[in-house]
């Protein structure tokens, strides 16, 4: 299948058939790992040649791979991008945009509700470098404008949050960073290319932790990143190339064969989690239910406007604060108490004190994280097996 058939073709046989065509090398219709670190050269002229940048080809696992190369055309394809790269983790494909476009003595401003890990880095670890992240809450768009100034490089978001859902509007983000002359990244790990595409809503930067949806099965770590070529190809070339963030072939190869279940696994996920967040939404024991596809959520309709489905995170505020949160996690027996999120199984944990432990109370507080507050990454399960799950260990739930 060519190409122009595919780009007309939907989602769901684009993430099967991929950009068209099979392995170039072998014609083997899966991608093959190629577990090597080094390439041979047919001449030395031909090694100048690749080194020069004058010929294709590849030279050291570092620097690319060809596995790693099949990954980066399909996900780069699926975002409507020129090309990607891909790192060994979401938070080296993180820290290596900021370090390609900020430097000593330079700012860029973000959404305050972030992953963790991403918060922890902007907070603590940039500013040892002279680079200073300013945290703005992103759903006005004012806060944004009011604190670009004339050495802020890049305006970054997540939408949606994690872990509290929060939809930040990217076409609007997008007017106020080309008004200002800078690049719009875009956190995209929750809704995958399949619900929102945003470089077509404007972004200039795509990031993902492929961790997540991409890989879908929680056997991989890794991250991508998706822009234009020129992007791209400088950020191969210096922060990769030099930092070494490197991601392994049977990785690269886990994700491709990852992505062509994407489309039928995020259908999945989201049948799932709305059926999940109906249910929480009218329990007694349930303060609130944050999730997009909600018509209650406060941005359902920028949800609708933005995105083509709200995913497979729910997140809720539990009555009877942190003790009751404990209780509930100590007593699901389909759910699993872990962190992470986009995998098959369904998965459970406590923000405050797991994956956004790096927020300050009085951020937390901000941000809208309670002590009861809960999230959900809803896996592919029987949805009525994972409501009778939450059932039952809600019904082990004391509320005073």
């Amino acid at each position: 299948m060519s190409k122009l058939n595919l780009k007309k073709a939907k989602f769901a046989t684009i993430c099967v058939h991929g950009s068209g065509g099979v392995d170039p090398m072998t014609g083997a219709v899966s991608i093959p790992i190629y577990q090597s670190s080094t390439f041979a050269f047919h001449s030395a002229h031909e090694g100048a040649q690749i080194f020069a940048g004058e010929k294709d080809g590849y030279v050291y696992t570092r620097i690319g791979n060809p596995t790693q190369a099949a990954l980066e055309r399909e996900i780069a394809f699926l975002e409507n991008g020129e090309a990607a790269l891909a790192f060994g983790s979401g938070m080296a494909a993180i820290s290596s945009i900021i370090f390609s476009l900020c430097g000593c003595g330079t700012n860029f401003v973000s959404s305050n509700t972030l992953y963790g890990g991403t918060h922890q880095f902007f907070m603590e670890t940039l500013p040892k470098y002279g680079i200073t992240a300013c945290e703005v809450d992103g759903t006005d768009l004012a806060n944004f404008e009011n604190n670009i100034d004339g050495n802020t490089k890049c305006l970054y978001i997540e939408t949606p949050a994690n872990p509290t859902l929060t939809l930040i509007d990217i076409e609007g983000c997008a007017k106020i960073a080309h008004k200002h002359h800078i690049p719009l990244v875009v956190d995209n790990t929750f809704s995958t290319p399949y619900f929102q595409k945003p470089l077509d809503l404007g972004a200039d930067i795509v990031v993902h932790s492929a961790t997540k949806y991409i890989g879908g099965h929680g056997d991989t770590v890794a991250g991508l990143v998706v822009g234009k070529k020129g992007y791209i190809d400088e950020l191969r070339n210096s922060i990769l190339r030099d930092m070494g963030g490197i991601i392994s072939p049977l990785n690269a190869w886990l994700l491709v064969r990852g992505l062509k279940t994407l489309a039928i696994r995020m259908e999945r996920h989201e049948e799932n989690a709305l059926e999940i967040a109906k249910y929480l939404s009218f329990h007694p024991k349930i303060e609130k239910v944050w999730y997009p596809g909600l018509t209650t959520h406060q941005q359902h309709e920028l949800a609708k406007k933005q995105m083509t489905g709200c995913g497979g995170i729910v997140s809720f505020e539990i009555k009877g604060g942190r003790k009751a949160g404990e209780k509930l996690m100590n007593s699901v027996q389909i759910f699993t108490l872990a962190v992470s999120l986009g995998d098959v199984d369904s998965l459970i944990e406590h923000p405050a004190s797991m994956t956004h432990s790096t927020y300050s109370p009085a951020d937390l507080n901000k941000i809208g994280i309670s002590e009861g507050f809960v999230r959900l990454s809803v896996g592919i399960e029987d949805r009525h097996d994972l409501i009778d799950d939450l059932s039952q260990a809600l019904k082990r739930v004391e509320i005073h």
